[in-house]
């Protein structure tokens, strides 16, 4: 038997495994525990011969962080995750974890460390923000270790990343957004920009949106994928990031003509250039139909904005701006969660608490008016 698995507990199973002969002709033996059922050691049990077997087992009790988080970059992070998210992780661990925490035995490895590392971060100049992305993949790391059998506990459970202080919400009313749309009309994002503020879709859905996404003669987008430019340059179309994300979206009259009037001049500059406009093309790209830059959109936003003498606001924001005044003309957050993608309406009522002012007193009006509606009268 090449292995074999132990109940020690109630939740609990030790697998040993034979590594073979060592140079003296002894056999030599590895136990690891698992936390779980016995269908889940004797997954674990299959996943170390298939290791063994391909060269690629690591002892639990000598591997290093940097050897550790390397493997689990390879074989959990990179078929499980999007290029761009990928991309991050791997910056993360190789540029930050593995240089500061690498030299750290995986089992050795202690609330403290991790904590001190944190700490370290603040004081450098990080944000809190940054700190809890860190966390988060320490945490699924580490979390991935005991579901391997590589460590025993998920030492991130006891650690607390910094509280992150909620920004202030920054957005236009609606003469700051008329004053950027008016400067904005020359500009070849014109339409871009438009879409943002008159839709609510994040940078990367606009810039992903194909002509077989929008439905002009029902005035509707279908949101179905965002693009992203990694850094070597390339880009890529990934899934959104939650099923409500994937939603439809209608559009006001404006935006329809904006749209029709883009059709056209995309359709013209395609036979210019001998090609015909296709369903797959962009709605928003290069002359060519190459996907836009995406930090190149953001720079025009910026310089917009100061043209325009408006309070400079992120792109991100115009989101923020369409839902705002969404809100204030009295439409219900239920509609407003659904136009943004958001996954609950308490994240919509909760990322949107500074218009409940006003929309608290305009419903305590109308409550007054319904049940006194002579009161009302008399007071006019």
């Amino acid at each position: 038997m090449r292995g074999h698995i132990t109940k020690r507990s109630k939740n609990s199973y030790s697998i040993k495994v034979s590594l073979g002969k060592d140079a003296m002709g002894n056999y030599k033996y590895q136990w690891i525990t698992v936390k779980g059922n016995k269908t889940t050691a004797q997954k674990r049990l299959s996943e170390i011969l298939n290791q063994l077997d391909n060269g690629t087992f690591m002892k639990p009790s000598k591997t290093t962080l940097r050897e550790y988080f390397e493997k689990w970059l390879a074989d959990y992070a990179t078929p499980k995750l999007s290029p761009r998210s990928l991309e991050r992780y791997s910056g993360i661990v190789r540029n930050s974890i593995i240089p500061e925490l690498g030299h750290i035995i995986l089992t050795q490895l202690k609330p403290e460390h991790i904590q001190s590392h944190y700490s370290a971060m603040l004081e450098s100049g990080l944000s809190a923000r940054t700190v809890h992305y860190h966390h988060a993949v320490i945490h699924k790391a580490l979390q991935t270790a005991v579901k391997w059998g590589l460590a025993s506990r998920n030492v991130a459970d006891a650690v607390d990343p910094p509280r992150i202080k909620r920004p202030e919400m920054q957005y236009w009313n609606e003469d700051e957004t008329a004053s950027f749309l008016k400067t904005a009309e020359n500009s070849p994002y014109y339409e871009l920009f438009y879409m943002a503020l008159f839709t609510g879709m994040r940078r990367g859905e606009l810039l992903a949106l194909r002509w077989q996404d929008v439905d002009l003669i029902l005035s509707q987008v279908y949101v179905n994928r965002s693009l992203h430019q990694l850094k070597n340059g390339s880009y890529v179309f990934t899934e959104p990031k939650s099923e409500r994300s994937r939603r439809t979206i209608a559009l006001p009259l404006s935006a329809k003509l904006e749209l029709i009037e883009l059709y056209e001049k995309s359709k013209s500059n395609g036979e210019k250039l001998g090609t015909h406009l296709q369903d797959s093309d962009l709605v928003f790209s290069h002359i060519d139909g190459r996907p836009l830059r995406p930090n190149t959109i953001t720079n025009a936003w910026r310089f917009l904005c100061k043209k325009a003498n408006v309070k400079p606001i992120r792109l991100h924001d115009a989101r923020h701006t369409h839902a705002s005044l969404m809100l204030k003309q009295g439409i219900h957050p239920k509609v407003v969660q659904e136009r943004l993608g958001h996954s609950s309406i308490s994240i919509t009522l909760d990322t949107y608490s500074h218009v409940s002012p006003g929309i608290q007193e305009a419903a305590a009006e109308s409550f007054d008016k319904l049940l006194f509606p002579k009161r009302e009268k008399e007071a006019v």
